[in-house]
């Protein structure tokens, strides 16, 4: 029977949460955590669990990625699974350069899967198969399944089919196929200039990718009497979070008066952010949210003025969409107090 072997994270590892994200990677005999439901269908035994947290794979990426592989030296495996990761950013990157590291060093096939959303996506889909999973964990066995049915045909050496037939990510590379009627390429284009011309539906071949591309802003000409306004996704509220701002996927934000403040207290500030460890935010929710710094700073005359609000929300798990909404939102308050730059603090 052929062999596999799975990448998963602290949390899913039954390691634990993210006081435990610092973990550094182990490889266990077995299967351990999802593995079990991968086991149910998959044409291979998973012989190795790897586990690894999150922030140890960010931080120590070079470290992490080399005791990994050095684990790896003389096991015999068919295929290389990681995840599936959701909308978790951190863990999809992770599984993103696990599997890239994997299968150039091994030359063995990788699949995962992440969310639309996560970061992962965009910065590996070129280099392997990334399934297009749901946004959080409790899509877990529906994610799992769609990963082993393309595995299932990896690892008997059958041909994967497009995108959007197998319910991965496109590659950015095409390949040539026998199409079953036989209609020619000509044949398709005309059909499909017929349907656009009478305003009916097609699906292009060809599809061009629409950037969303930020122009970069222009420099700040004189920083000495500029207006400086501070937003953060590192959830930084009043201790009784008044507007509610969700711990993840947020779609809230909030505007907090600092015009008399020099430093954000412990017990008076504090995180609702889920991605981190909150401890040391909570103990001095400066590191966070600056305003100690920026009010030293402008004391000693390195920029004009500081605008007298904050505006917070929480980068983990938030979609693009809302957060452009959210920005969208915000921006209005600074032009109307005329701020010259934005210090965007994320953790």
């Amino acid at each position: 029977m052929k062999k596999a072997i799975l990448y998963i994270n602290q949390f899913f590892g039954q390691i634990g949460g993210e006081d435990k994200a610092d973990f550094a990677p182990v490889i266990r005999e077995g299967k351990v955590g999802p593995a079990m439901e991968f086991a149910k269908n998959l044409q291979a035994d998973i012989t190795y669990t790897i586990i690894c947290g999150d922030n140890f794979m960010g931080s120590n990426t070079d470290e992490a990625v080399k005791t990994i592989l050095d684990g790896l030296e003389g096991k015999d495996f068919d295929l290389f699974l990681a995840g599936p990761a959701f909308q978790a950013g951190r863990y999809g990157v992770a599984c993103g350069t696990i599997c890239k590291a994997v299968k150039e060093k091994f030359n063995v096939p990788v699949l995962t899967s992440m969310n639309v959303e996560n970061p992962g996506v965009e910065m590996f889909k070129s280099n392997m198969l990334i399934m297009e999973g749901a946004n959080i964990a409790s899509h877990m066995r529906k994610d799992v399944a769609a990963m082993v049915k393309v595995a299932n045909k990896i690892l008997s050496g059958e041909q994967v089919g497009p995108a959007t037939e197998e319910g991965y990510f496109p590659t950015g590379r095409r390949k040539e196929v026998w199409l079953e009627d036989k209609t020619t390429a000509a044949d398709r284009m005309i059909n499909m200039l017929v349907a656009k011309l009478n305003g009916e539906p097609f699906v292009t071949e060809l599809p061009i990718p629409k950037p969303d591309r930020v122009p970069i802003a222009p420099a700040i000409k004189d920083l000495k009497h500029a207006k400086i306004a501070l937003v953060t996704t590192g959830g930084i509220v009043p201790v009784d979070n008044p507007d509610k701002i969700q711990s993840a996927s947020a779609t809230r934000w909030g505007r907090y008066d600092i015009s008399h403040t020099m430093r954000l207290e412990s017990g008076v500030y504090k995180t609702i952010h889920a991605g981190f460890d909150p401890a040391a935010a909570n103990d001095d929710p400066n590191v966070i949210t600056p305003v100690d710094a920026l009010q030293e700073l402008l004391k000693e005359g390195y920029y004009g003025s500081l605008h007298p609000y904050f505006y917070s929300t929480v980068g983990t798990g938030t979609t693009q969409a809302e957060a452009a909404r959210m920005a969208n939102e915000i921006v209005p308050y600074l032009k109307e107090d005329n701020v010259d730059g934005i210090i965007m603090v994320s953790t």
